[in-house]
This record gives structure tokens, C-alpha cells and sequence, in this order.
């Protein structure tokens, strides 16, 4: 029997509490059914008796405490609520438990913004890490010495796991199922739940938000011009001298206020107007392409995927909202 031992963290997303444990113990029922002996045991844990969310919105009944939790085989750690300060002050002295489990043998997941708590046991330092991507810089700046997946749903560092945002963590629960049964039981789990069981990359939901939230007013500026004017393509050095910076303090400021290099940022803010096009137009890939700048299609093909996960294509036929004309 496998013990997975779910915390439920002080300032806890009661959405990302509920699922891990309605899909190991559905999971038992599917083995159960199939003739197999049930293979987890499940619980909830943590600091108090009972745990309240979302603001007091809902109240969790802890099945253990972890001071009485002396061993598992998982500890799975969902996202945090509100500010994340405050959540990571409200569950300090989880940390050392999560220290422990692992230290004796555990495995450690952890869910969307859960991330936080596992970047606080440095157990991730020098390793990957995934978490929701519009935490990434906060995420960064608190834990330099991780390495934010940018774009992954789930990454896999040996015994220590995270998932991307919201719905994602799905994914990785069901990675984690396929590796403690086997592919079938996951695929029934998948179409249960209905969740695509091989969906790799959260990517194309990324919103590119502008990363405007630093005091540099002439890197503000720069960003607001390369929005402007997406159609148009303009050098480095011309976006130095148009706010009289030296191209290399240009570039150093730049990544400094925005965690992007001054190319990323122009290629990220002309492929998020292209998907906006894409998703709201009956626009086809070269006009849309000539849109944003690009007159090369096979450039402008590459930089997509890579950005998105998706081709212009999968893209626009996937996300478009707007009803195709008939002739």
C-alpha cells in the first residue's frame, strides 16, 4: 500500500486540494474493479485539526497531523491562496516535516503555486522547477538558485515533481498515477476525470502580460513602443539611442526590469498579438504573419512553436472563437 499524504496548507486553493485526493482514491476503485487489490492510502494532513481556505470560504478536516506523520511514499503540496508572503509565513514549520519526508525516502509534488513551498525547502535548488506562469518572476526572484521551467505543465527531477498552472496539475497527477500502476489505469483515470492525459505544455494559455511591474521609466518607455508598433522591425541599437542609453546599459537595464532579453521580449509581444489575431479573427497565417512584422514564414512558424507549443495552424484551428465562413 502506498501512503500519499496530501498537505493542506494554512491559506490553501480548496481547487487544488480535492484533486489529488479524488483521483488516487478513484484510482482504488478502478484497480478494485479490474479485480487488483486497492494500492493507496490516502490522507489529508497538516498543522491543525482542521484547515480553513480560500479566505474561510471552505473548512478541511485533517485526517493527521504531520507531527504524527513519521514516514510516506508521496507528499503532494497544493497551491498556496492570496499573498504569497503571508502563505509561506503561515506554513514555516511544514517546512522542516517536508525536509524529513524526503530526507527519509519521499516524494515530494508539488502543485501550481505549491511550488513556493517546495522552493522553501531547497529541495529544487540546482534543479527544475515548474509553477504557474504568471508567478514566474516572483517565483525567480524569490528562488535564484531554481530553475523555472518556463512554459512546462510538469517536471520530473527524480522524487521531487511540480506542476504548471491551474489545471495542469492535473497532468501531473496523472503522471504520477501511470507511474505507480500503469498506463490503462491512467488513461481510464484520464477520461473519468476528462482530462488530456498527454498534454506537455501550458504554454499556448500563457498570457505575455508585459512585465511592467519595475520603477525603470525609459525601459517602460522601450516597452510600450515595441507594443506600439509590433507591424514594424527595428534594431537594438536604434532603441538605445531613441532614449539616449548606451546599447549595452540598454540591454543590462532592459533584463534586469523585465527578465527578458530585449529580442525575447519584441518576439513574445509580436507572438501575443498573433495569437490575440488568431483567436479573434478570420485573419489567415500570412496576414497575420505580415501583422506582427514577420515576412518569413518559416521564422515566424519556428518562433510560434517554440513560444506557444503549438504551430500558427494548431493554434488558430484550437483557440479560434470566431465562426468560419462557408462558401
Amino acid at each position: 500500500m502506498k501512503k500519499i499524504s496530501i498537505y493542506v496548507p494554512e491559506n490553501a486553493v480548496i481547487e487544488a486540494i480535492s484533486p489529488p485526493y479524488r483521483l488516487f482514491t478513484s484510482a482504488n476503485q478502478f484497480l478494485q474493479a479490474s479485480g487488483k487489490k486497492p494500492l493507496f492510502d490516502v490522507e489529508y494532513v497538516g498543522m491543525s485539526n482542521y484547515v480553513e481556505t480560500n479566505d474561510g470560504e471552505y473548512r478541511i478536516k485533517i485526517n493527521r497531523l504531520i507531527k504524527d506523520v513519521i514516514k510516506t511514499d508521496l507528499v503532494v503540496l497544493p497551491a498556496i491562496y492570496g499573498d504569497v508572503g503571508t502563505a509561506i509565513k503561515a506554513n514555516e514549520q511544514a517546512i522542516p516535516w517536508i525536509q524529513a519526508m524526503h530526507t527519509k525516502g519521499g516524494e515530494v509534488a508539488s502543485l501550481c503555486i505549491g511550488a513556493f513551498l517546495l522552493g522553501e525547502t531547497g529541495l529544487v535548488n540546482g534543479k527544475k522547477c515548474s509553477t504557474h506562469w504568471a508567478y514566474y518572476n516572483e517565483f525567480k526572484e524569490r528562488y535564484p538558485e531554481v530553475e523555472i521551467v518556463d512554459g512546462a505543465v510538469i517536471t520530473d527531477e527524480g522524487k521531487i515533481y511540480s506542476s504548471g498552472g491551474a489545471n495542469s496539475l492535473w497532468n501531473l497527477l496523472l503522471y504520477l498515477l501511470e507511474k505507480y500502476t500503469d498506463r490503462e489505469t491512467a488513461i481510464l483515470a484520464s477520461k473519468f476525470f476528462a482530462i488530456d492525459i498527454d498534454r506537455d505544455s501550458q504554454s499556448a494559455f500563457a498570457m505575455f502580460s508585459g512585465q511592467k511591474n519595475h520603477t525603470d521609466i525609459e525601459i517602460k518607455k522601450a516597452q510600450e513602443f515595441i507594443e506600439v508598433n509590433i507591424q514594424d522591425k527595428f534594431t537594438i541599437d536604434e532603441l538605445a539611442d531613441k532614449y539616449s542609453i548606451g546599447r549595452r546599459t540598454f540591454e543590462r537595464r532592459f533584463k534586469n526590469a523585465t527578465s527578458n532579453t530585449v529580442i525575447e521580449y519584441i518576439q513574445r509581444v509580436k507572438v501575443e498579438a498573433a495569437k490575440r489575431s488568431f483567436e479573434s479573427s478570420r485573419k489567415n497565417i500570412t496576414e497575420v504573419m505580415y501583422g506582427v512584422g514577420y515576412t518569413d514564414t518559416k521564422a515566424f512558424r519556428d518562433l510560434f512553436k517554440k513560444i506557444t507549443g503549438l504551430t500558427p495552424i494548431e493554434y488558430r484551428n484550437k483557440y479560434n472563437k470566431v465562426p468560419q465562413l462557408t462558401i
